[in-house]
């Protein structure tokens, strides 16, 4: 349920609001418009709408019937812009992340650093804390791993984004990297988006292998509903019929989501198509699509990857791919 202020109402309107639904053991959510002040009222006792309607400075009540509430559009109209390190995703902005894989050395991460830094990247990616389909692939570095992207990245005026992958790891994310991403197998790990939900800094959520995009938005919730805001939508591929391509992208979600919430979403086509040579049109694809985003793997040496060199673009294809990116967004009304 959301309560709607009327335009110009007092800030003791508002609290009066407030504390008449923290008396009835639900929780109070603002949104601040560019209008109208929004109140969302979360929780599961069932609250009369006319209570609401009696109290000064209320316009309307209305009843969502979604089951996420904090994510839907209906609770917050203007699209939530992210920005980290300068850029931006959300609100008509399209932001770039991109790196390699996995981080395996410090040569790669620091080659692969001043490479992005060169093409103007301001956000590299990189997994420290690899979750692999076979118990004998490379599981990734570790710590160290982290120490050597921060060590990168600081380098080169970048910031980072990681793969979390259980609660115990948070506190060493929260030292090193900047946003930490909660990757497609772990959507509905719902202890850790609870736990995720209580730190300050920006949360990037894969959406599932087989998740429905209702599943992947309640998953948002269970982040939002903790208290951070700052969370970016990233479709990389569900799991279909076809075996063409690594996954399919689901290229149709992003109006979907687009409408139904107000959270940036990004696309990450590596892994939706898991093949270099789809990941220029597919990036394309996306921003025509009017994604907020891309989350690209760029490899200094794609054949010699550990993890996913296959889908990896080389740093020389990913630079003439964010030319003509730049080129695309404003015709699509954005700005990259």
């Amino acid at each position: 349920m959301i309560v709607v202020m009327r335009h110009g109402a007092s800030k003791e309107n508002v609290d009066n609001v407030i504390k008449f639904i923290e008396s009835k053991n639900r929780v109070a959510h603002v949104s601040q418009g560019e209008s109208h002040t929004i109140i969302g009222a979360v929780g599961e006792s069932d609250i009369d709408p006319r209570e609401f309607e009696l109290l000064d400075g209320v316009k309307e009540v209305v009843k969502i019937s979604s089951s996420y509430k904090l994510v839907s559009r209906i609770f917050q109209h203007e699209d939530t812009l992210i920005e980290v390190n300068g850029e931006k995703f959300g609100a008509g902005h399209v932001g770039m992340i991109a790196g390699p894989c996995t981080i395996e050395n410090e040569e790669q991460i620091e080659e692969c650093a001043r490479l992005m830094a060169s093409y103007g990247v301001k956000i590299i990616r990189g997994g420290a804390f690899k979750p692999r389909t076979s118990p004998y692939s490379f599981q990734g570095l570790g710590e160290e791993g982290l120490k050597l992207i921060r060590r990168a990245a600081d380098k080169y005026n970048l910031a980072v984004v990681s793969e979390v992958m259980e609660i115990g790891q948070i506190p060493l994310f929260e030292k090193y990297a900047d946003m930490l991403q909660v990757g497609a197998r772990n959507m509905q790990n719902f202890n850790l988006l609870k736990e995720l939900s209580k730190i300050n800094k920006p949360i990037v959520l894969k959406r599932g292998l087989s998740a429905t995009i209702n599943e992947w938005l309640m998953a948002a919730e269970y982040i939002l509903s903790g208290g951070n805001r700052d969370v970016i939508l990233c479709e990389r591929g569900i799991r279909t019929f076809e075996v063409a391509t690594r996954n399919t992208l689901d290229l149709c979600a992003i109006p979907v989501v687009k409408k139904l919430s107000h959270l940036p979403i990004i696309v990450d086509p590596s892994h939706g198509t898991g093949l270099r040579d789809k990941v220029e049109p597919m990036s394309l694809a996306s921003v025509a699509a009017g994604c907020d985003g891309l989350m690209l793997e760029v490899h200094n040496k794609p054949e010699c990857a550990l993890c996913d060199g296959a889908q990896s673009l080389y740093p020389e294809q990913f630079n003439e791919l964010y030319k003509k990116l730049k080129v695309l967004a404003p015709v699509v009304g954005k700005t990259f």
